[in-house]
């Protein structure tokens, strides 16, 4: 389980899965876990690996092996199909659910994706994301199975620092990592001298417009290889000078920032999947031939997709999960009786064979005129400013559609030191006129991409970045909409004040 949860998740998870013994890292976690120790009735021992006083250190699990008889005989009992791990989604709707991944679901992934991905004795893999994340945990496996090395980042806070000290040949990470990485370079760059930050603004331009078609013209080309020489070759350096994959997943990447930073030189590719999938279920591979910036790619082998006549995406294999611990109905509802995996996601198929996600098909919904939303693609347009950090679009039931936009508030406060506006707070500088101009501005610029009804009409600045400490998004970076929503229904109720 994370360790960034709450007590209320983790009370849940414990009671549901029945835990009888717990192995945290340290004090903190021991003491967090002891709180809500008499709410659990199954739970025999929690062990820490640091030493803590008072509490029980994992080596003394070594003192009392079983005999290997008892041990090959529990060996002998485990098949293909026997149940190897509960894995509790992040739930952005409701209690989380424990997945039931067999032996057969993760070692099916891994195979797959071992025909189609660049891993080898010779990778060095850099491990950053939690591995209670199925996504992570599959690519570890990954990693072991094709006998390449495996390094483990030691907390966000220091992933430039072992980027540069492993100097990793690919790594995993999710778009919100991506973003806040670009948002650090543009802000260095706009820090540089002013011959030093033309050349860098030139640079990042030129990236930009990056496709495998404007690299056969050869004037583009030959302004991407100076691009490169004079500026990408400083943001390949920041990650160790030897990147040659990124995969990303669990959230849609901006279709910008994957053009830039490949051409950077930095090969980020996207995927889809979901932990009741083990968790790969389509991705882009790293011949450009099976590569579409701004689609999921085409699905891995053995692997079957089938778009629904809704729109949702429906998947067989043998990655597809047992089933949900404890709640067969929802199984029932998830994997029809045909055993295709519905995945709550809209898509397509570009090209015949490069999936696409368009939204979650719960996160749907229809204004007071009859007229469904699609709120990703708005937000992911919003999302290409420099000024904005997050987005929720809303409007379920309303004539037309708004949002909440979090400003990416260093890239704004530097706005606006250089308009000569003053202020002291967040709360100041979102109030301030010229800087819902700008945000006007930004809307009506994002608007120009959707039809009349999608459009956004009215909006609110926030004070705050939404966070997993406030309970705003999940474990891997995923906004909870519906408790943004509740949290700031009275903000929501101010926009449509003249509509109720």
């Amino acid at each position: 389980v994370y360790t960034s949860s709450s007590l209320d998740d983790y009370r849940y998870i414990f009671a549901d899965s029945g835990v009888k013994f717990i192995v945290v890292s340290d004090k903190a976690l021991c003491s967090r876990i002891g709180r809500i120790r008499p709410d659990l009735p199954a739970l025999q021992e929690i062990y820490t690996f640091d030493d803590v006083e008072g509490a029980k250190n994992w080596s003394q699990l070594l003192q009392n092996q079983a005999p290997q008889q008892q041990v090959d005989e529990i060996k002998d009992a485990i098949s293909p199909g026997s149940l190897a791990t509960i894995i509790y989604t992040s739930g952005t709707t409701g209690n989380p659910k424990g997945v039931m991944l067999s032996h057969q679901n993760i070692a099916s992934n891994v195979r797959s994706c071992l025909s189609v991905l660049p891993v080898s004795p010779r990778t060095v893999g850099l491990s950053s994301l939690p591995i209670c994340h199925i996504y992570e945990r599959m690519v570890n496996y990954l990693f072991i199975a094709s006998g390449s090395a495996i390094y483990y980042a030691e907390g966000v806070e220091k992933l430039g620092d072992n980027l540069r000290e492993v100097q990793p040949t690919l790594f995993t990470t999710v778009p919100r990592l991506l973003e806040k990485l670009f948002e650090r370079i543009m802000a260095k760059g706009k820090d540089l001298k002013p011959i030093q930050k033309k050349i860098f603004f030139w640079a990042v331009e030129i990236g930009l417009q990056y496709s495998p078609e404007k690299m056969k013209q050869p004037a583009y080309a030959a302004k991407l290889k100076l691009a490169r020489a004079l500026v990408f070759k400083k943001w390949k350096a920041a990650l160790g000078g030897r990147i040659d994959h990124v995969y990303t997943g669990a959230a849609a990447m901006q279709p910008r920032l994957a053009r830039v930073f490949i051409a950077a030189g930095i090969n980020i590719r996207e995927g889809f999947g979901q932990t009741e999938a083990s968790p790969v279920i389509a991705c882009n591979r790293f011949d450009e031939a099976d590569n579409r910036i701004g689609t999921c790619g085409p699905v891995i082998p053995d692997v079957q997709v089938k778009i629904a006549d809704d729109g949702e995406i429906l998947v067989k294999g043998d990655n597809v999960m047992m089933g949900y611990y404890h709640r067969p109905d929802l199984t029932a509802e998830t994997i029809d009786s045909d055993g295709w995996l519905h995945t709550g996601d809209i898509g397509t198929f570009v090209e015949g064979r490069f999936l696409k996600i368009t939204d979650r098909k719960k996160e749907l919904f229809k204004t007071s005129g009859g007229k469904y939303i699609a709120p990703q693609p708005l937000e992911n347009k919003l999302k290409e400013s420099e000024f904005v950090e997050q987005v929720l679009v809303v409007g379920e039931n309303q004539k037309t559609v708004s949002a909440l936009i979090v400003p990416s508030f260093a890239n704004l406060s530097a706005w606006a030191e250089q308009n000569g506006l003053n202020w002291a707070t967040h709360e100041e500088l979102i109030e301030l006129p010229a800087v819902k101009q700008l945000y006007a501005k930004i809307r009506n610029e994002a608007n120009k991409s959707f039809a009349e009804h999608e459009q956004i009409r009215r909006f609110a600045i926030m004070a705050n970045e939404w966070t997993i400490e406030r309970g705003q998004m999940t474990p891997t970076l995923k906004l909870k909409r519906k408790i943004i929503i509740q949290q700031f229904q009275h903000i929501i109720q101010t926009l449509y004040g003249n509509d109720q």
